[in-house]
């Protein structure tokens, strides 16, 4: 994937040429954008290791210099790049995104959801190949960490909190209760695919109406009556 805008040229040290646009906010939030997204798409594809600044600012269409302005170190730019991965799934969060129906269909869609994006085969591949190298340097395995499962766990916890002051559960630690209903949504069905293992999308749909029934049971307005 490459992902080019319509950049402004530069000059060394990332000003920019006499005579061309003016850079605005419009075209810098733009330059950066393009940056992330292509920095996204070469860490899931090649790895940490294998993605070079060089080819990212290649086919982001930008010079490395403003990569390094903009982000700091490769480092920096990995924790952007998975952060706007994992935001993909973080507006599902979002209160005015939220899935409709009773509480039970909501926590199922949002099951579905969950599962269908932590069980892509890219983040399968992306995933093993962070481990790998968060064994030579732990500072990654951290940055990924922090950047991507924390923010989305985050993310639903929050929006386990909201179903809660609208009545529909009764939480005491969302944290805790979000961790809990992921684990359940994903159950053996991430192990078995982590292994080459293929899973039927029945099972699939069978485990997270599992999760919910328990987590209904344990947190359910109904159930503390």
């Amino acid at each position: 994937m490459s992902i080019r805008g319509s950049s402004v040229p530069e000059a060394k040290g990332g000003r920019q040429v006499p005579g061309t646009r003016k850079a605005g906010r419009p075209l810098d939030a733009a330059k950066h954008q393009a940056i992330v997204e292509t920095a996204a798409y070469l860490f899931f594809q090649n790895g940490y290791a294998a993605t070079a600044i060089e080819q990212v600012a290649a086919d982001a269409g930008v010079s490395k210099v403003t990569i390094y302005n903009q982000f700091g170190d490769k480092r920096a730019l990995f924790a952007a790049a998975v952060t706007c991965e994992c935001e993909k799934m973080r507006g599902h969060f979002a209160l005015d995104a939220m899935p409709q129906g009773s509480i039970r269909e909501r926590l199922t869609a949002m099951g579905e959801a969950i599962c269908a994006f932590l069980f892509r085969p890219e983040m399968f591949q992306f995933e093993r190949r962070i481990a790998a190298e968060t064994e030579h340097d732990a500072a990654i395995g951290e940055a990924f960490l922090e950047a991507g499962p924390r923010r989305m766990k985050q993310g639903f916890a929050l929006w386990l909190a909201h179903a809660g002051q609208a009545g529909d559960l009764v939480i005491d630690d969302p944290m805790l209760a979000a961790e809990q209903f992921v684990s359940m949504c994903k159950g053996m069905g991430d192990l078995e695919r982590r292994f080459g293992a293929v899973v039927a999308p029945e099972h699939n749909r069978q485990r997270i109406l599992g999760a919910v029934d328990v987590f209904l049971a344990a947190y359910g307005a109904g159930s503390h009556r």
